[in-house]
């Protein structure tokens, strides 16, 4: 009896270790990089995860994916995801020709990227200046879509305009008058001859600092917020040609061919849009979105800016998740 009792306490002491359990699955993830040569660009593509595929297009103009990083990464789970570089932005390459950067070229490289892959039947996903691409693919390309979702955009530059009008005018007074009087200057081709190229330090911090920071974050502001930092990482060449070059608060590049609002209604594939109650792109034109794409879902973020899976990671992973599992 003793040594029986002796032979329970140990079986107990082992199993309490571990000892003779199934161990858990330990999942890895394992990337794929590489370039897509699409109409003369080669676009970046980085792929990673399981699942359906899920295309990720991100804004600027003149970003690149890495702001997405690492905040949408537990999709992986679920889905494949697909991150591009835009052309002419991040690891894609550059053109000498500047008016090459437009909507209907990087809508190909979308294409082309999806055919590049062997994906079939996409989830898009297209966040800020991103929402007008994927607004574009999905008019000519709908039948390669499964799901769209439009995140924190825009279908309309005179909307966007007019957002961009009023949150300038709700800065403070003597920095909006300084922000107008540079403005007034002359954005590029002031300071040092390398900066001659980019806004100046003074203008990067009253327009991305102070006129955006409110819009851009609310809930969790990113501790490494720089607001001068994006004049070294954005594609000037790209943004120049796109958003303008008159500030940024006006848009009058070669986006103001983005009028979307009447074609809306013909996107008849499952749809989301998001968007922040804070946000940068103003929420009623994510309510206009809603209202004229049949059957789509609106969800507004609480106490969120423009970036709303910072501010709000998990609701927006939520949301994404169970409406591409549709």
């Amino acid at each position: 009896m003793r040594k029986l009792t002796v032979s329970l306490l140990l079986v107990t002491f082992f199993l309490a270790l571990g000892f003779g359990q199934t161990p858990k699955k330990i999942y890895t993830y394992a990337t794929q990089e590489g370039f897509v040569d699409s109409h003369g660009a080669l676009i970046y593509y980085m792929s990673v995860g399981q699942g359906s595929p899920l295309m990720i297009i991100h804004g600027g103009p003149g970003a690149s994916h890495d702001y997405f990083l690492p905040y949408l990464l537990p999709l992986m789970r679920t889905n494949r995801l697909i991150f591009i570089d835009e052309r002419g932005s991040g690891k894609s390459s550059k053109l000498e020709d500047a008016s090459q950067y437009n909507v209907t070229n990087m809508v190909e490289d979308i294409e082309t990227v999806r055919q590049a892959l062997g994906l079939g039947k996409i989830s898009l996903l297209g966040h800020s200046f991103g929402g007008p691409l994927v607004e574009a693919y999905a008019f000519k390309y709908q039948q390669h879509l499964s799901h769209l979702i439009l995140a924190s955009t825009f279908a309309s530059t005179k909307e966007l305009n007019a957002a961009l009008t009023k949150m300038k005018s709700e800065m403070p007074v003597k920095d909006r008058e300084r922000l107008e009087a540079l403005e007034a200057a002359g954005l590029f081709g002031q300071g040092a001859t390398w900066e001659h190229g980019r806004y100046t330090e003074e203008y990067a911090k009253l327009a991305w600092g102070i006129g955006y920071f409110p819009y851009v974050y609310q809930k969790h502001p990113d501790p490494n917020y720089d607001p001068v930092a994006g004049n070294t990482t954005t594609a000037w060449d790209v943004y120049r040609e796109m958003w303008g070059s008159h500030g940024e608060f006006v848009v009058d590049g070669n986006l103001t061919q983005v009028e979307y609002v009447d074609k809306l209604s013909q996107i008849k594939v499952p749809t989301l849009i998001i968007v922040g109650d804070h946000d940068e792109s103003d929420p009623k034109m994510s309510k206009e979105m809603n209202a004229k794409i049949a059957g789509s879902k609106l969800v507004i973020l609480q106490d969120s800016g423009h970036m709303t899976f910072v501010d709000q990671p998990n609701k927006f992973l939520d949301a994404i998740r169970g409406f591409v599992a549709k």
